[in-house]
């Protein structure tokens, strides 16, 4: 028999949750709501892990519920992490985790949209130009709508956000901003660190480790606004096919592409594989009609001043062939996901003529406009 609690309350039921805790709820009679909590230890946790034992989709959700909360310490996560890193990490569990960073962070609604985001894993320690950034404008110049969702750089000298604040734009999580953005030009930038409210628990470990974790790879997969397709760039194989099956489970359009050289986009300086919800295919530039490009001529510059200059000389069509030619690459297979239909020559000319026709720069000067430090 249960202990009743001293309470004034005459029906108690009790309820035993899976990790062995329990908890007493009032009748239905009562109509009296209380709100349950779910408590997993870390130590069932690590147990699982170093067992060989993969975690459902719901528990890794749960984790990062717990981690938002603060019911965690440094120490324990630091241990989730290498355990995570050392074992490598499952399907489920990315989808579960990235569960959980969406539903602790602040959700945008873009959904009447249809958005492509397009964006790359990052550490390929490359140091290319912001190519996926010069995309995105390219694409939205071509009329599709575009929410890229992206930080400062970590590896690289300019990430995303600094290219974009280097051209005085102020960052917002306000959804009515957002929208009119994407009305004007086609184009919305969500800085990471406004949204994803999990990410900034598990930061200090991350910068005390010191090496990649899982939360490296999710990067691409929480942006908060849902998209319902991605271009995605990793700088490996194995990356390819773990993206492709989280994709496949998430049900939206995809496109994953990987420069055999390590790239972690479409680089062509040689051969580059492509992965989508309906076909896998190893390309070579020459198969665009395109030149194959010497690895110095994507050099993204050692200063922040310099790949801004780089991104501006883009977008102005006035930067080298090989830089325009690896831009217009990468928009054309972003096209390409959002129109299955239409073959990659077509795509390509779809960007390119965003590009040479001065859209897709007057869609960054709109958007700089309309999203001014100064206003």
């Amino acid at each position: 028999m249960y202990h009743q609690p001293h309470t004034n309350v005459k029906t108690w039921r009790p309820v035993v949750l899976t990790a062995g805790l329990l908890f007493y709820t009032h009748s239905l009679a009562n109509h009296i709501p209380i709100k349950l909590k779910y408590i997993t230890s870390m130590k069932q946790i690590l147990t699982k892990i170093t067992n060989g034992e993969v975690l459902t989709r719901e528990q890794t959700c749960q984790i990062v519920r717990h981690i938002a909360d603060g019911e965690y310490n440094d120490v324990q996560i630091s241990a989730l992490l290498t355990g995570l890193i050392m074992r490598g990490i499952k399907v489920d569990e990315m989808l579960g985790l990235r569960d959980g960073l969406i539903e602790t962070g602040q959700p945008v609604d873009f959904s009447p949209y249809r958005v492509i985001d397009i964006v790359g894993t990052g550490g390929d320690n490359k140091n290319t130009f912001n190519i996926s950034t010069c995309a995105c404008f390219v694409v939205a110049g071509a009329g599709y709508k575009v929410a890229k969702h992206g930080n400062y750089a970590a590896t690289s000298t300019s990430g995303a956000s600094n290219v974009i604040e280097h051209h005085g734009v102020r960052f917002t999580a306000d959804s009515n901003l957002l929208r009119r953005s994407m009305e004007a030009c086609n184009f919305a930038y969500l800085h990471a660190p406004l949204f994803a409210h999990g990410m900034k628990a598990v930061a200090p470990v991350r910068k005390m480790l010191q090496i990649p974790t899982c939360f490296n790879l999710l990067g691409p997969l929480v942006n908060p606004c849902r998209p319902a397709y991605q271009l995605l760039g990793v700088a490996n194989l194995n990356q390819m096919r773990l993206y492709s099956s989280v994709y496949e489970k998430l049900g939206i359009g995809y496109g994953i592409v990987n420069s055999i050289d390590g790239y972690d986009e479409i680089s062509l300086t040689g051969n580059f594989k492509v992965k989508t919800n309906t076909m896998e295919k190893i390309f070579r530039p020459a198969d665009l009609g395109l030149p194959t490009v010497r690895p110095e001529e994507l050099y993204g510059g050692t200063t922040p001043d310099e790949a801004a200059e780089i991104f501006d000389s883009v977008l102005e069509n006035r930067c080298t062939e090989s830089r325009k030619n690896v831009v217009l690459a990468n928009a054309a297979f972003a096209i390409k996901v959002i129109e299955r239909d239409k073959d990659i020559a077509e795509c390509l000319a779809i960007a390119r003529e965003s590009l040479e026709s001065g859209r897709a720069l007057a869609c960054l000067k709109t958007y700089v406009e309309l999203n001014n430090k100064n206003l």
